[in-house]
C-alpha cells in the first residue's frame, strides 16, 4: 500500500520535505482531513481516515501500531489491513523491540511503511534536565546508528529523542544540531522531541525551536491536564507541526486485577475526536485488538454507552492505572523519590501488561534511594487518587521477582 504523498527515495524525501515546508500544511487539520475506502490484502473492504502530518507532505491513517506489540505477526497483519505507520524505539524490550519490527517490515517495498524510533538520553527523572543528559546530546548521531542497524534501515521516517519533558531540553542547542545533522545526512526524514509529561510546555517549545517537525505526546481522556494540552495541540497543528498521541488507552484498566478494562474503542475515539492530532499509537498485541482499533475509523462519534464508559462525567470514578506524569508527587516526597518513574512502571506492568517497559522505565530511577519501606505514613497526595508508597514498593519487588528469574 503507498503512502499518499510520499516520495519513494531518500534522496528525493531530502527535497520533498522542504517543499512541504512552503506547503498548505499550516491550514486547520480538520480542513484536510480525508476518508477513503481501502481494499486491504486479505480482500476486505473498510473506511480509512487520512490526516496530514504537519508540514512533512506525509498523509497518515489515524490509528497506528507501537510499542506493546512484540509479535511480528501482528505488524505484518497490520500492514497487511492498511496501518502504515509503526513506532519502535530504542530502549523498547532492551533494543529488541526494533529488531522485531524489522522483522515485521523485510521485504516490503520502503514507501509502504512508515518508522519512528527513538532515543533516551541520559538517566534522569522525567520532566528533570539532568548533567548526564547533556553530557549524551553530542553523541546523539552516532547513538542513532544503532537504531538503524537494529531495523535494518538506510534511514527512518521520524526519529525523536524520548523523554523530553521540559523546555530547556527541547531547545538544547547540542540536541537540536544532533537531530539535524542526522536529518541533513538523510537518516531521518523528520525529526522531533516525545513527552510523557509537561506537554503543553513541550508542544510549544517545539513550534518556538522551528527544528522540530514531529511531536509524540502522552494524551487522553484520564488526563488531568486533557484541556490544556487539547489547546496546546492546537497551536502546534496551526504552526506546521505533526502531533502524534501515545498513552491513549490511559492504562488499559481501571484495577490492578485486569477484571475491569477500560472501553478501549472509546478512549481511541475520544482522542481521534481532537482533529489536530494525525494519528494515534494505541497498545496492540492481539489480532482482536488489531480489529477493534481499526473497527474505530468507522464512526469517530462516542455512544452514550461509550460516554458512560469512560465515566467522562463520574466524580467517583476509580484511580485507575493511569499516572499522567504531573511530577506533583516528586515536591511531596521527603526522600525525593522518583515517583512519576515507580508509578510508570506499574502502568506498564499491570495495565498493558508489559514487564519489559516496566523495567525499562524503572532503570532510568535510582533504586537505592527508595525509602518507602522506612515512611510509616505517606505524605505524597497523588491527583489520580494512588496509594503511592503501596504502589512503589510493589513494583519495586515486581522488579527484584523479574531480575531473580533473568539471573
Amino acid at each position: 500500500m503507498n503512502i499518499p504523498d510520499k516520495p519513494s527515495g531518500r534522496r528525493s524525501f531530502i527535497k520533498k520535505s522542504m517543499t512541504g515546508l512552503m506547503g498548505a500544511a499550516f491550514l486547520p487539520s480538520f480542513l484536510k482531513s480525508r476518508e477513503r475506502n481501502v481494499l486491504t490484502q486479505s480482500g476486505k473492504k473498510r473506511k480509512f481516515i487520512y490526516r496530514p502530518l504537519g508540514r512533512t507532505g506525509l498523509k497518515l491513517p489515524i490509528v497506528s501500531i507501537g510499542a506493546e506489540c512484540y509479535e511480528p505477526s501482528v505488524y505484518k497483519k497490520a500492514l497487511d489491513e492498511g496501518i502504515v505507520h509503526i513506532d519502535t524505539s530504542q530502549y523498547y524490550y532492551n533494543g529488541r523491540h526494533e529488531q522485531i519490527v524489522a522483522e515485521a517490515v523485510k521485504g516490503r517495498p520502503r514507501d509502504s511503511f512508515v518508522i519512528a524510533t527513538s532515543i533516551l538520553l541520559g538517566r534522569g527523572t522525567p520532566g528533570s534536565f539532568s548533567t548526564m543528559r547533556k553530557e549524551d546530546a553530542p553523541q546523539l548521531p552516532e547513538k542513532f546508528e544503532i537504531s538503524l542497524k537494529r531495523l535494518g534501515l538506510d534511514h527512518v521516517d521520524i526519529f525523536y529523542v524520548a523523554a523530553t519533558d521540559s523546555r530547556e531540553t527541547a531547545l538544547y542547542e547540542p540536541l537540536v544540531t544532533g537531530l539535524q545533522k542526522i536529518k541533513k545526512q538523510g537518516k531521518a526524514r523528520f525529526v522531533g522531541v516525545s513527552a510523557h509529561q509537561n506537554e503543553p510546555e513541550v508542544l510549544r517549545a517545539a513550534v518556538e525551536s522551528k527544528a522540530h517537525d514531529v511531536v509524540l505526546v502522552a494524551y487522553n481522556f484520564r488526563h488531568p491536564r486533557r484541556e490544556e494540552i487539547r489547546t496546546a495541540v492546537a497551536e502546534a497543528a496551526k504552526a506546521g507541526l505533526g502531533v502524534i498521541v501515545m498513552k491513549p488507552m490511559a492504562g488499559a484498566f481501571w484495577d490492578k486485577e485486569k477484571k475491569q478494562p477500560i472501553n478501549g474503542k472509546a478512549a481511541l475515539k475520544w482522542v481521534l475526536q481532537d482533529e489536530n492530532v494525525t494519528t494515534s499509537v494505541p497498545g496492540i498485541s492481539s489480532l482482536d485488538q488489531l480489529e477493534t482499533d481499526l473497527s474505530v475509523m468507522e464512526n469517530l462519534a462516542l455512544t452514550a454507552e461509550e460516554k458512560a464508559d469512560l465515566k467522562l462525567a463520574d466524580a467517583g470514578a476509580p484511580s485507575g492505572l493511569y499516572c499522567p506524569q504531573c511530577g506533583i508527587c516528586q515536591t511531596q516526597c521527603p526522600a525525593a523519590l522518583e515517583i512519576p518513574l515507580f508509578m510508570r512502571s506499574y502502568m506498564y506492568a499491570y495495565g498493558y501488561r508489559d514487564l519489559g517497559k516496566a523495567r525499562a522505565a524503572l532503570s532510568q530511577a535510582d533504586m537505592s534511594r527508595l525509602q518507602c519501606i522506612d515512611c510509616a505514613t505517606c505524605r505524597v497526595s497523588c491527583t489520580m487518587g494512588f496509594n503511592v508508597r503501596e504502589r512503589a514498593l510493589d513494583i519495586a519487588k515486581l522488579n527484584s521477582e523479574i531480575d531473580a528469574m533473568l539471573r
